[in-house]
């Protein structure tokens, strides 16, 4: 039978988030902010995915930092080792052996398709191998986990539904061995917009464009500036609209909504006495600052004690070996690899 035939307490989800560029507020605000909050109810696992980072060039000093980083930073966003596991991909082997099984039941169409694929060829002379073979080793990550669910941005939708297409190939073959997980988008926050830009999405690609996001380690200035800069209209009417030319101001109010829990009538209500866009940009740039202090302080704590911060993700990579590689066992078995201390 696929997965655990033991029955959960609760639903597995697996989550991902790549090392490369600095966090954020639109992945605080589209993943990380969500993932605190659902940690008690649901079975979790957090992976830094560095191996997915180097399918384009990294600079090495740069990614260890940033990795690191990173990891401070879930932590002090509020996940708790006790409640999930947060660990780093490279740590745990068995995510690059189940890439390997996995390329060997994945035909190369359908990575030829992939949208992400297609789009960055565009726009390179060269590609390595890595990037066309990026959404297999997603899949592994997921299966190997039995995960229900994979929350996800629309842009990596298209990859879950790989994964699906993988896990069921992969069960046609050598017989029902991976549960088959769903994708799930996030409502609240899941598309934080550029600040320079409000119909584009707030991208680490787009970070060396000044003014275009706000990253959680930015002092409370910074965030300031980066608010009064933001893009809205001619107009002074602050509430959500479906008018194209509101983006910024729905981009704007969308940001506060996330960061309070209020909803958009309550929003509304907030800045009902506000005096114009100035009002709206000091007081949403006063709620991400009050929001981030906290996250600021506990991430300079973790950063200089590295040593925790290690043995906090040596935990999680311990955690999460313990069930991938379980999983791994069965897909090798299954595939008449030999297993060592077996018949």
């Amino acid at each position: 039978m696929a997965g655990d035939e033991r029955k959960r307490a609760k639903r597995r989800v697996f989550s991902g988030i790549q090392p490369s560029g600095d966090v954020q507020l639109g992945n605080y605000l589209g993943a990380i902010k969500g993932w605190v909050e659902r940690q008690d109810a649901k079975e979790n696992y957090f992976c830094i995915v560095d191996l997915h980072a180097i399918t384009t060039p990294q600079k090495p000093e740069e990614l260890r930092r940033q990795t690191r980083s990173l990891a401070a930073m879930l932590f002090a966003a509020g996940l708790d080792p006790e409640k999930c596991t947060v660990f780093i991909q490279s740590h745990v082997t068995a995510h690059a052996e189940g890439c390997w099984a996995l390329n060997c039941v994945t035909p190369v169409g359908w990575l030829e398709r992939m949208t992400q694929y297609k789009d960055k060829i565009s726009r390179q002379e060269s590609v390595a191998t890595g990037l066309l073979d990026y959404p297999v080793l997603m899949a592994a990550d997921i299966l190997l986990y039995d995960a229900d669910e994979v929350p996800v941005g629309d842009d990596q939708r298209q990859h879950v539904e790989l994964t699906r297409d993988i896990a069921q190939r992969f069960n046609h073959l050598y017989g029902d061995t991976f549960k088959v997980p769903e994708a799930v988008i996030p409502e609240a926050g899941a598309r934080v917009m550029g600040l320079d830009d409000p119909t584009v999405k707030m991208s680490k690609s787009y970070a060396h464009i000044r003014g275009h996001a706000v990253n959680l380690l930015d002092e409370p200035k910074e965030i300031e500036r980066s608010f009064k800069r933001a893009v809205t209209d001619s107009g002074n009417d602050i509430r959500f609209s479906d008018d194209p030319e509101k983006a910024g101001v729905n981009n704007l109010l969308g940001v506060y909504k996330a960061i309070t829990g209020r909803s958009r009538e309550e929003v509304e209500a907030d800045f009902a006495g506000a005096r114009g866009y100035g009002d709206l940009k000091a007081r949403v740039a006063e709620a991400v600052i009050e929001e981030l202090r906290p996250l600021r302080e506990r991430h300079h704590r973790l950063m200089n004690d590295v040593g925790e911060l290690d043995r906090l993700l040596a935990v999680g990579a311990e955690q999460a070996g313990a069930v991938s590689e379980n999983k791994l066992k069965e897909v090798k078995r299954r595939m008449g690899l030999v297993i060592p201390g077996e018949q």
